[in-house]
């Protein structure tokens, strides 16, 4: 034998054996519990290794309801003056998740050697946990997520699918979600009179609820649209159907404008409910603002609204948006209701698509990248000049 080379005794050598297959259990019941995602499973695994691999009379999780072997005692639990060891499983900050009880066999206490094993495997089992639990939060995030997709697509096919062919006229509209769903509605509807009625509008609030909200505004808008009722009427109805659908409805009123185009006479006919003032734009003549007449839809039942009539020329454009265009931010500064009338106003073109596009650039252009902060739709009309008309023929 070399000088300086001790050999370990036999008393070492078992020693070290132990320790070794001590080691060698525990990375097999670590594995064991770290083989399933299903929180349950994982738990009933870590109530078998015990009893099994320790021998000992039983273990459960009484918080949850889990036990294995003998439970007569493990519902006593903490606080309630038991002696039976208990083992708490703590996520990765600290927080509790679950709290298992052993029963070691009667007239004995746990030697150290199960003390450590079982000190290893709950920490084993409170990231297999944990990792079961954040597996089972990510398929309800999924199936979520896959639930707002379909509602967002819902949603969107809720929004005119065909524009009415107008001539003389052009008419586009253009929304966008603050967040997959949200509470803009926007509709277009041809009347039996050759009118047509339009609506722009905004549910207080945004996302899920406010889309529940929209969606049934629309139901009754579609209802009330095929009446023929005046303007003002429809307004007033409009008000009480959203009051009486109760205290949830009207925490999430709606703001809205109205407008019914008479084609053959160049005529407006508008109703603003609360909502964001109309622009309407004719040459030669100052900028007309509708403005709003009443209260919004569901805020105060019985309420009237006034109708503003306005011929509406060749040349003439019109405007309605949600607060979504004018409350954009850069920083602190607000694109605001100017800057829209400013870009509003420079778009020279008689093409509502035209319009709609150069509005949304110049938005882009100002808010430089920063995140939506609301719902934003908007509807342009415009009826074509002369020399366009002219030139169409």
């Amino acid at each position: 034998m070399a000088a300086g080379i001790q050999l370990p005794g036999s008393g070492e050598t078992i020693e070290l054996q132990q320790q070794v297959a001590r080691l060698q259990a525990l990375l097999e019941a670590s594995r064991q519990v770290h083989s399933t995602i299903r929180e349950e499973e994982v738990l009933e695994q870590t109530l078998r290794i015990v009893v099994r691999e320790l021998e000992m009379e039983g273990a459960a999780f009484p918080d949850v309801g889990l036990a294995y072997g003998n439970v007569k005692e493990l519902h006593l639990g903490s606080g309630t003056g038991s002696t039976m060891p208990i083992y708490l499983l703590q996520d990765r900050e600290g927080n509790r998740m679950a709290e298992m009880v052993v029963a070691p066999p009667e007239g004995r206490e746990l030697t150290l050697y199960e003390a450590d094993f079982l000190e290893g495997l709950t920490l084993q089992a409170a990231v297999a946990l944990e990792n079961a639990r954040n597996h089972e939060r990510n398929l309800q995030w999924a199936r979520v997520q896959q639930d707002m997709d379909a509602a967002r697509n819902i949603q969107r096919s809720l929004l005119p699918q065909k524009l009415p062919d107008i001539p003389g006229y052009s008419v586009g509209f253009k929304s966008e979600t603050c967040y997959e769903v949200g509470g803009d509605y926007l509709d277009i509807v041809e009347q039996p009179d050759g009118s047509v009625l339009m609506a722009v509008a905004d549910v207080a609030g945004k996302g899920l609820a406010s889309a529940l909200m929209s969606s049934s505004f629309r139901s009754a808008f579609r209802a009330m649209a095929l009446t023929g009722l005046p303007l003002d009427e429809l307004a007033a109805r409009m008000n009480e159907h959203h009051w009486t659908e109760g205290e949830e409805a009207r925490r999430r009123y709606v703001t809205a404008i109205f407008l019914r185009l008479h084609p053959e006479r160049g005529e407006l006919e508008v109703v603003n409910a609360g909502h964001n003032p109309g622009f309407l734009l004719a040459p030669g003549a100052s900028m007309v603002q509708f403005e709003s007449t009443g209260t919004p839809l569901g805020l105060l039942p019985g309420m009237r609204y006034d109708t503003q009539n306005c011929p509406f020329p060749l040349g003439a454009r019109l405007l309605f948006y949600t607060d979504g265009l004018t409350e954009v931010f850069r920083g602190d500064e607000e694109f605001g209701t100017e800057r829209l009338i400013d870009a509003f106003c420079q778009c020279r073109s008689s093409k509502a698509d035209d319009i709609l596009g150069a509005l949304w650039t110049a938005i882009g252009d100002f808010s430089q990248g920063s995140p939506q902060g609301d719902d934003m739709s908007a509807l342009a009309l415009c009826r074509e000049s002369e020399c366009a008309m002219e030139t169409n023929a």
